[in-house]
């Protein structure tokens, strides 16, 4: 699987699409506003420049891709009016894969726009807005050319499923059953790719620049703890039941795997030391529950369901996956019964997404 050309999340603005689905990433943006009014602060206190370039990498599509915009340049707009100054011109870099589906931010440009002026009273002519596809495992931006840098649920994906998985059939991720050898694979695929993306990003990054990245993670010093890894357990035990049934290829099933790393604080820390182009303000550990809906009013009797509303965020984000291993002919089968297995799993225990926010700042 190449993962470049296959991961993304599900486009338009279907009932399963990441746009109508993604309200617990929106919440996760929330938690960390205080982080990111705090790393903007800090940008202006080394530097006042007249065009502020922002970049949003794994920006995705739908409302969140705006929405952490938005509060981003509220933060500035706040800053610069304490300090009695003209709000500069914005320049914002939305990133992600190629598969990505940027027709839809492009559609969604305007409301951001008049959200703005809304907002700020700022006129829309004043923030210009850039699509730009691509790996961030890569350089995508001039040398010294942004100023801020913010990603949220997204560095852990990895640029590759790890080589080395032998014995870990029947799973589709880490899992308690995997061996020491696939953890060790999986660790050293995120330690490649993170070390890159901070080279990348300080390469791109002017001096005293900032950024805010949260991951998917865990708190846990075992990768494959159940706090970062169930999820993906229970998808495992939907497609293995339809192995069990002929539906499913036993090796198909063997041969997929899911190209992610939910990093704990410490392993984030030791890969910004050592890297050594950052210094490290916040590294921050917060959790939201599996339900996005679970204390929000529910706008379907569907979302009364937290199963349901777990496996459409699953598909949302997972789907092109298991579509590019297996073909599309077994998705709708696979998630209704993901949602049954959930829903009975939610049922009997708390389950909760951990994050982990680092805020940095490129040292001189």
């Amino acid at each position: 699987m190449e993962v470049v050309q296959v991961l993304c999340m599900k486009g338009g603005n279907g009932d399963s699409s990441y746009a109508n689905n993604s309200l617990v990433q929106k919440k996760v943006i929330s938690l960390t506003k205080p982080i990111m009014e705090e790393a903007i602060t800090n940008l202006y206190d080394n530097n006042f420049p007249a065009s502020l370039r922002i970049a949003d990498l794994g920006c995705s599509s739908g409302p969140n891709t705006f929405f952490a915009v938005l509060e981003i340049v509220t933060a500035v707009g706040k800053l610069c009016k304490k300090m009695g100054r003209q709000l500069p011109e914005l320049q914002v870099f939305l990133n992600d894969l190629p598969g990505n589906d940027f027709n839809t931010i492009f559609k969604s440009v305007s409301k951001f726009q008049k959200d703005l002026q809304k907002r700020m009273g700022t006129s829309a002519e004043s923030c210009f807005v850039t699509g730009v596809p691509g790996s961030f495992y890569g350089r995508r931006f001039p040398s010294k050319s942004l100023h801020f840098v913010h990603s949220s649920y997204s560095l852990q994906w990895l640029s590759q499923v790890p080589r080395g998985l032998e014995g870990n059939e029947r799973n589709i991720y880490m899992a308690s059953s995997s061996p020491p050898s696939v953890l060790k694979a999986y660790f050293e695929q995120f330690q490649s790719d993170f070390s890159m993306f901070l080279r990348c990003r300080s390469e791109e990054l002017v001096e005293g620049g900032s950024m805010v990245l949260t991951f998917l993670g865990r708190r846990s010093d075992d990768p494959s703890s159940k706090e970062c890894c169930y999820i993906w357990e229970l998808l495992a035990v939907a497609l293995n039941d339809m192995v069990s049934e002929g539906l499913i290829d036993e090796e198909k099933m063997d041969s997929f795997n899911i190209p992610q790393y939910t990093p704990s604080p410490a392993e984030v820390k030791c890969e910004v030391e050592k890297e050594g182009s950052f210094t490290i303000n916040r590294l921050e550990v917060s959790k939201v529950n599996w339900n996005a809906y679970h204390v929000e009013f529910c706008p379907s009797d569907d979302h009364k369901d937290g199963g349901y509303n777990v496996a459409m965020l699953m598909r949302a984000v997972a789907e092109p996956l298991p579509v590019s291993h297996f073909g599309g002919g077994i998705i709708e089968e696979v998630f209704s019964r993901y949602q049954k297995i959930v829903a009975d799993s939610m049922s009997r225990e708390k389950t909760e997404f951990v994050n982990v926010t680092v805020s940095l700042t490129k040292r001189g």
